[in-house]
This record gives structure tokens, sequence and C-alpha cells, in this order.
């Protein structure tokens, strides 16, 4: 088997194993916290509820730039393999945390701590491998084929989780570790730093420490922004959240001027310069901001309104949930790598704009229907959004990788990820916070009116500051939200309410008949804003550069690799300097000369 298929099969599978964790765990809530013995409801789980969901990946962004520089200074390849070990050790604690109650919480979020450093060395560098591997005519095809393993992962996780909680929530850690033995012991034998390296340049620890800090209180005061906050449904009001905003935006404009005047940064600015690295990145950032928060709120749809009024209990609404999202995970996997070949082709423009033109029109699909959707309507409309967003994938990052010059290409992988991952967080800040500010005032009045046509008026006094967030995290873990409200009130008030009554407000059409207008007038807004957002990348992609990477003199402290050159190498040498405009024999940056 030729290197580059070895590279390409190795990282597909670290990328697919990375992906699969992080919804994976977002079904298997329920049974996570049963496990450990914790009320995921109670006020005080709330934020380990958060922090088990979210902690992975505010982790992952905060130091994949960061490790993909280092990667440019000691090897991708090595620091790669590094994270498929880190990221099997941290998936064999998290399934064998021994505690329960709040000290087990807290240690299953320092384990997911330890996948997410793992991750981040995957994400920060399977995609420079890649690169580093196949010819410029080959990489959208193969950067697709890898894009394509993200988004099954993610989706193949929903699945799987569901089916793997049912038994124990402890096997939903335990199956990545097989693959992760088997990915470690495969990377560390065939694996080759073939890229430019830069051996002599040093670590920007000013850099590094500023950026990870302002990015952790970015990403924290998202987090806990979404957690209601006294008397109001989101935390956007809390000192403490907008003292994390402001001091982290406070240090990224610190971290530019750093970046601007150190002599080696980790944030390589100038690479900006780059049309097509500044456009496929910006490109890239609306995407994930457009599209990031559309999964998670198509599964509360699901799972609160549509499933329940279509005869599905709420204990197993999580795992079909994840069944009728498969539709978007097929137009992705027919897509990516067609798109990235045709990209090889003709070009990452035209692919890339269509394909968030595509996505632009699925989401003003997806705002036109009604809650009591027809699935036939629906499945075609994320059909068409995956087509999209596989249109678009593989193409931009292609276009990205072959935009930074050979010895930059870890912190360019780097610097891509770090703002796909923080758009997808941006993204569930914006549309959380949109559909919990219309339920915050338009919820305790549906509600009032739906007990009143059910003959129960004298229990709105007791639902009237009923939290939306509650409610939708309620239906969002496989409980009944009304079930739940209802255990929580006084014996003295619970034991008044007539049995048939009961049974009509705990019903599987109560509920999502009194949150779902509501709910779906705020979510068409937030698809709304998602397909501004699409068009507004659409029109990016359409007006980039060719984007060919500089060709500067090698500097000192740039070398490369001085391990074995597979057959496949000097192709990439070749192809680029070819289209370059060089002479067909000449080396690029940091290449071993043929």
């Amino acid at each position: 088997m030729q290197y580059k298929w070895t590279a390409l099969s190795n990282t597909t599978i670290g990328a697919l194993m990375a992906s699969l964790d992080g919804t994976i765990v977002l079904i298997s809530l329920p049974a996570i916290f049963n496990g450990i013995k914790i009320n995921p409801l109670a006020p005080d789980s709330f934020q380990y509820l958060l922090w088990i969901l979210f902690g992975y990946s505010i982790v992952t962004s905060t130091v994949l730039v960061t490790f993909g520089r280092i990667s440019d200074i000691l090897g991708r390849v090595r620091l790669y393999n590094l994270g498929f070990a880190i990221f099997t050790i941290g998936s064999f604690l998290c399934f064998a945390t021994p505690s329960t109650g709040v000290l087990g919480a807290e240690e299953l979020i320092f384990f997911r701590i330890v996948q997410g450093i793992g991750g981040a060395f995957l994400f920060a560098n399977g995609a420079a491998i890649i690169t580093d591997a196949f010819p410029e005519n080959e990489r959208g095809q193969a950067l697709g084929i890898n894009m394509v393993s993200v988004l099954a992962g993610s989706l193949i996780g929903l699945i799987a989780g569901g089916v793997l909680a049912y038994y124990d929530w402890r096997y939903i850690f335990l199956v990545s570790v097989p693959v992760g033995i088997f990915g470690t012991v495969w990377s560390y034998s065939k694996l080759k730093e073939i890229g430019a390296i830069r051996r002599n340049q040093k670590i920007d620890i000013w850099g590094n420490s500023t950026f990870g800090v302002a990015l952790t209180l970015l990403l924290i005061a998202v987090t806990y922004g979404l957690m209601p906050y006294g008397s109001a449904s989101t935390g956007w009001g809390n000192p403490w959240v907008q003292a994390s905003l402001f001091g982290g935006l406070a240090l990224m404009v610190g971290f530019v001027f750093i970046e601007s005047k150190v002599k080696d940064p980790m944030f390589r600015l100038d690479l900006f310069k780059n049309r097509q690295f500044a456009s496929a990145n910006f490109a890239g950032l609306l995407a994930a901001i457009s599209r990031g928060g559309v999964q998670l709120m198509l599964i509360i749809l699901l799972q609160g309104i549509w499933l329940p009024l279509h005869g599905y209990s709420y204990s197993t609404t999580p795992f079909w949930s994840g069944v009728f999202l498969v539709p978007m995970l097929i137009g992705f996997v027919v897509m990516g790598p067609i798109g990235g070949r045709f990209s090889d082709r003709h070009g990452a423009r035209l692919f890339s704009t269509l394909g968030m033109a595509i996505s632009a029109a699925a989401l003003i699909g997806l705002s036109l229907l009604p809650f009591n959707f027809v699935f036939t309507e629906f499945a075609i409309i994320l059909l068409v959004f995956g087509l999209g967003a596989g249109m678009f994938a593989s193409p931009n990052t292609a276009a990205i990788m072959n935009s930074v010059p050979p010895q930059d290409r870890g912190v360019g992988s780097g610097m891509r990820a770090t703002l796909q991952n923080v758009g997808q967080t941006m993204s569930l800040a914006v549309f959380f916070t949109i559909v919990l500010g219309a339920l915050a005032t338009g919820l305790p009045g549906a509600i009032s009116t739906a007990l009143t046509h059910a003959g129960a008026a004298q229990l709105i006094p007791a639902f009237k500051n009923v939290s939306p967030t509650s409610a939708l995290f309620a239906a969002f873990l496989g409980y009944n939200p009304v079930q739940t409200l209802l255990n929580s009130l006084p014996a003295s008030v619970a034991s008044s309410i007539p049995a048939a009554t009961k049974v009509l407000l705990t019903s599987n059409t109560f509920f999502p008949n009194a949150i779902a207008p509501a709910f779906i007038s705020a979510l068409r807004v937030a698809f709304y804003i998602g397909a501004i957002l699409s068009g507004i990348a659409a029109v990016t992609s359409a007006l980039r550069g060719s984007g060919k990477p500089p060709t500067p003199k090698v500097k000192p402290g740039v070398e490369t690799a001085k391990t074995a050159v597979p057959a496949t190498a000097p192709a990439v040498s070749a192809v680029s300097s070819e289209k370059s405009g060089a002479g067909k024999n000449s080396p690029q940056p940091g290449e071993t000369p043929k």
C-alpha cells in the first residue's frame, strides 16, 4: 500500500474516533448521570452537565493552535502519535471512573479533559499529515474523505450512544479503547515525518499563554451564559460571565499585539495576507457558526416535540433522534469525497460557493416546516443540507492547506480547526440564546393556557416560574418534562390533582403542544440567521483568490525530516512547483530536492 493511503487511513480513524466521542456522550448523558448517581435536573447538577457536554470541545478549541505550532517545531507525526495515545488513555480513564456523586462527576470531567488534549493533537495534525502525503491534485479528495469521517463520527455517536448506554454507560468510553490502541500502534509503526519542520525555532510562551487564557475565558463565558441566572433564562447578565467576556476579549487584543512583535509567533498572522487562506478560514468560521448549533436544535426539536407527538416514549427519543438525522449524514458522506475530487480538478471556489448556497437554501427550507412536519419533507431537506455541507467542507479545507507553505502546515491546520471549533461553540451560544429567550417570554403563558384547557388551573402558580432551560434539557435527556415538574411539587399540591388530569398532563402530546409555538418561532429566527451567515460565507468563497503559498527562501532552522521519504513525496514537490511556475525540478521550501 502506498504511504499516502496509510496516512489517510490512520488519520481518518483518528478523526472518526475523536468526533464520535463528542456526540456519543451527548446522547448518553441520562445513563451517565444515573450511573454516577447524580440527578441531572437538580439545579446544582446543571454545571456538571454542561462541563461533561462541552468541556471536551472547550479544551480542544483552546489548545489546537498551540499544538499545531509545537508540531511544526517537533514534528507533526510525533505529536499526532502522542495524541492517539493520550486519547486512548483518557477513554480508559473515563470508562474506569471510580467514584460516584459529585466526586465522580468531577473525575469524569477531568478525564474528558485528558481526552480533549489527545483529540486536539489529532485534529491539529491530521489535515497537515494528509497534505504532506498527497500531491496537490489529490488533496481535495483525500481531505474530503477525512472530513466525512468527522461528521460520520458525530452521527454514528448519536446512534451508538443510544445502543451502548442501554447496557452500561461505561461502554460508550470503552468502545474507543481498542480502536485507540490499534490506531496508536499503527501510527507509531507506519507514519513518517515527510513534511518540513522548524527544529530550531522557539515556542512562543507569551503568545501561547495569552491565547489559551483568553479563549478559555471566552468559552467558559459562553458555557455559563447558557445557564439560568436569577430569574433570567440565561446567564448573560451574570457579572462573572460579563467579566469573563470582557477579560477574554481584552486578552485577545493583547494577543494580536504580542504576535505582531515576537520573533517566532504561534499564530502566524502573516498567513492571513494570503487572500485564499484568509477567505477560506473566514468562510469556514461563518459556516461553523451557521450550522454548529443546528444539529443540537434539531435533536431538541425531535426529542421534545416531534417524536413524542408521533408516539415515541421520552425514554427512547435520544436514540431515535439520532436515527432520524441519518439523511444529513448520507448527504455529507456522498458529497464530501465527490466535492473534494472535483475541486482537485476545477478549483475550490465554485464548489465551496455552491455548497454554502445550498446550505443557506436548506436552512430556509427548515424554517418553513411546521413543528408537526411530514418526515419525508424533513428528510429531503436534511439530505440537501448534508450535500451542501459536504460540497463546502473538503474543497475549503484543501484550499486552506494548499495556501500554506509546507513548513507551516501544522499551525495552519491548527488555526483552521480552532476557528471551526470556536465557530461551533459560538453557534450553540447564539442558537440557545435565541431559543431560550423566546421560551422565557412565551412558555409560561403557553403552559398556563394549556393547564387551563386541561382543567388544572390550580397548578398555574406552581408552573409560572418554569425554567425553559430545565424544560428543554429534560426533554433532551429523555425525561418527560411535565412529569419531572410534577414530581418536584409539594405532596399536598400533587395529591390534589385528579388522576385523569395527571394522565393528560403527562401524556406525550401535552408538553409538545404547549411548547411548540414558542419554540418553533424562535427556531425559525435561528435558522434565518444561519441562512444569512451561510450566504455571506458563499460570497466570501466566491471572492477568494488563487491562494498559492508564497515561496520564501529557506530560513535557518527550517529543515526536512530526516526520516525516509515515501515514493509519493516527490509528487508533492513536483506538482506544487510546476503549478507555481517554478522549474520542474525546483523544490518547495523545506522539502528535499529531488
